[in-house]
């Protein structure tokens, strides 16, 4: 692995299945020594329930050290600037994972630390979120190989970091989203130029019921991410058609999953009939971040 993980992009397919094995092993025996005496520094610019909790309960049953740093604390690039806090930071911790507004603060303090720095969401990517969603398909479909993948409703930073992750390992993946919400062309490009060594399928769609026709995995997220609260009204028009029920179901395998990296609002992008269905892994996908987030921190030390 490179010293940092910012995108999904950072990996090629080997460093992602061994991620994703490590995490498995991880998962059956999770209490180790492996990184005793590293301490690890949380800068959050945004809330979070499941990137906080599993990064802290991760790095304790590693035998390392955690200390959260609140947005109020540090006021990244208005009390202090970026590179700054950074310099500051790396003097103290071995580790910084940040959860921030914009993807270029994440590359700014790559450029100021020699300590290493995980992408823990950005408007770009969220590729700790992909880990986690990568390990816990191959725990409900025993492969990665051959499978469809079906995004629903925005292309947001999951939609980006899922579709390189499936460029890199050659899989299918079908995004649906209305006009003026597709695919970034540059995350687009990115993964085209994966998929020409690996053969996966990019399929872009207007239409829900393509995209979920024979997936193996049905996914979707908010459709109104933080920072976007303003555009509330106009979104749920917008994406009006792109609910994911029990009836969009039925167009896919009968043995689909059905994914979301949470926080859900019941009731807009999905169903609480599908979230709570035979088909809904969603509990235990963000179990699988504390596992996958384990493997990050793991392989980083190893490669240093």
């Amino acid at each position: 692995m490179k010293k940092d993980l910012l995108s999904i992009n950072d990996l090629n397919k080997d460093e992602i299945l061994e991620l994703i094995a490590l995490a498995q092993d991880l998962k059956k025996d999770p209490w180790r020594e492996t990184l005793k005496h590293k301490t690890m520094a949380l800068i959050f610019e945004k809330p979070s329930l499941r990137t906080r909790t599993s990064f802290e309960i991760g790095m304790h049953q590693l035998g390392g050290e955690a200390i959260y740093l609140s947005p109020a604390e540090i006021g990244l690039g208005k009390r202090e600037p970026v590179k700054d806090v950074t310099r500051v930071i790396e003097r103290f911790a071995d580790v910084i994972v940040a959860r921030v507004f914009a993807h270029e603060t994440l590359t700014e303090m790559s450029k100021y630390t020699n300590k290493h720095v995980v992408n823990a969401l950005c408007n770009k990517e969220h590729p700790c979120q992909i880990l986690a969603d990568l390990l816990t398909i191959l725990e409900c479909k025993g492969t990665l190989q051959g499978l469809k993948i079906a995004y629903i409703g925005d292309s947001n930073n999951i939609t980006n970091s899922m579709v390189l992750a499936a460029s890199k390992l050659g899989l299918h993946i079908a995004v649906a989203s209305p006009k003026g919400h597709t695919l970034d062309e540059n995350i687009l490009r990115a993964a085209q130029e994966n998929a020409f060594h690996t053969f996966a399928v990019i399929e872009q769609t207007s239409d829900p019921k393509v995209a979920v026709k024979d997936a193996d995995v049905i996914y979707t997220d908010t459709w109104i991410s933080m920072g976007e609260e303003a555009e509330r009204e106009e979104r749920l028009i917008a994406f009006k058609d792109y609910q994911v029920n029990m009836e969009l179901l039925s167009h896919a395998k009968s043995d689909v999953i059905f994914m979301h990296c949470l926080p859900a609002h019941r009731g807009e992008e999905v169903t609480d009939e599908v979230m709570e269905s035979k088909h809904s892994v969603i509990f235990q996908e963000a179990e699988n971040r504390l596992h996958a987030q384990k493997a990050v921190l793991v392989k980083l030390f190893e490669e240093k």
